[in-house]
């Protein structure tokens, strides 16, 4: 398997420095830069497998940063903030960011997430699907696990690793109730949640690029009071 690559932008010498530290303890290749815009000049240079932005940053901030990326990639973007603001974490998931922690962290929970990113993003569906089964098919979604793609009435949707791994989650399990800590525990890998906006965005972003009507959703529907089920029957091939 090639190496895989990750790159982080901090404007702090001691965080870049840390983090780099620990991940190559890892075996990953880490390249580091002090803010956004070198952080966009250098992925359009190399291939990376994961991104950790520092929300505050000179130049080109996190939120720039993550909004111009995911206009490229869909690569797992793992945000970090000095801020305990409830704002500029939705912000942050609703451009893109698969993940957020915030400052000061804990280095083994940073190298856990990095570490779950990875595996949703690199090892789709080997989970909970048979390996020959590489398509799901639901009314008329259709996720591919080795492409990594989701049509819906035959059109591509362009989704964010955490976006597909939600709705491969769903589409998996149709008709099920889910609460919203087991969607977190499942879909983010976590057995913690901070708060429910982590996983309302995220659903809230997705029922806009999969319903007809996302201010009336027919397919990721709310069971008020428990959590969300995905309606449905699979036709897996």
């Amino acid at each position: 398997m090639e190496d895989i690559r990750i790159l982080i932008a901090d404007d702090e010498k001691e965080i870049r420095d840390l983090l780099k530290k620990y991940l190559e303890r890892e075996l990953y290749k880490v390249d580091t830069v002090i803010n956004g815009q070198e952080a966009l000049h250098l992925f359009d240079q190399n291939d990376y497998h994961l991104i950790i932005l520092d929300l505050m940053m000179p130049k080109v901030d996190g939120i720039e940063a993550c909004r111009r990326l995911r206009e490229k990639t869909n690569v797992p973007i793992l945000m970090l903030t000095a801020k305990d603001d409830e704002v500029d974490k939705i912000l942050g998931l609703s451009i893109g960011a698969d993940d957020y922690i915030t400052k000061p962290f804990s280095i083994h929970e940073v190298v856990a997430r990095v570490k779950a990113l990875m595996r949703r993003f690199l090892v789709l569906g080997s989970d909970s699907q048979p390996r020959n089964q590489s398509i799901i098919k639901c009314k008329d979604i259709t996720v591919d696990l080795q492409t990594y793609t989701v049509t819906i009435a035959g059109e591509k949707i362009s989704l964010t690793a955490k976006e597909f791994e939600l709705l491969k989650f769903f589409v998996s399990h149709p008709n099920q109730v889910f609460t919203k800590m087991q969607l977190f525990r499942n879909v983010w890998g976590n057995h913690y949640i901070e708060d429910d906006n982590t996983v309302m965005v995220h659903i809230r972003k997705l029922r806009k690029k999969i319903e007809s009507d996302p201010s009336n959703p027919q397919l990721i529907q709310t069971v008020w009071g428990i959590g969300y089920k995905f309606a449905g029957e699979k036709d897996g091939r």
